[in-house]
């Protein structure tokens, strides 16, 4: 059995990797994702996640790493992490109301093999008035998180309906990780 290796220190990835109780070892990995100059969300998200791969070494030869990297936008414009609350209010109030996109790229690399791809899931906001963006900007969840809020917390509340994977908007679609992991051998094929 292979060693997996999560290149990432966000801790909503390494919660969604112990849900589902995938032994793992966590690798900091670091790199100028500005080199990324594509405005494209779905090949950023996906550009992104392979540098991460690329930039974190194997140093055992059994070893497979995971990498990461979520992108939102709307109208096709990316929405970063938010500066500032400023930054962070402008973002949500371009997102109330309406729907958005929000894109994980995931690259998994082996000594001998990679795989990689992007997963997409829309996701609609509630119109939200000025005091509920103030009221969710004091709780400090926006300023960690792509496009300023994080549906796992209490930015749930902003959100109307998703399509899709509700883990991709967290920060890793599992299920699909999970399907391709079995090609590296990291959890055992479900054939019975």
């Amino acid at each position: 059995m292979n060693k997996l290796v999560l290149a990432s220190t966000s801790p909503r990835r390494r919660e969604l990797l112990e849900q589902i109780h995938i032994p793992f070892t966590i690798r900091k990995q670091t790199f100028d994702e500005s080199v990324v100059q594509t405005q494209d969300p779905s090949k950023k998200a996906e550009q992104l996640a392979l540098l991460k791969a690329k930039h974190t070494e194997l140093l055992e030869p059994d070893e497979i790493i995971l990498t990461a990297d979520t992108i939102v936008a709307y109208n096709s414009k990316i929405f970063e992490k938010p500066r500032d609350e400023q930054e962070a209010f402008m973002m949500l109030s371009n997102l109330s109301g309406n729907t958005h996109d929000v894109y994980t790229g995931v690259s998994i690399r082996s000594d001998t093999n990679q795989v990689s791809f992007v997963e997409k899931t829309s996701v609609e906001f509630w119109t939200l008035t000025a005091e509920e963006i103030y009221d969710y900007i004091k709780t400090k969840d926006p300023f960690d998180k792509a496009g300023a809020y994080g549906i796992q917390g209490h930015g749930a509340v902003l959100v109307k309906r998703i399509i899709g994977d509700y883990f991709n908007v967290v920060g890793l679609p599992i299920s699909r990780v999970m399907r391709e992991l079995k090609q590296f051998h990291i959890i055992g094929d479900s054939k019975g």
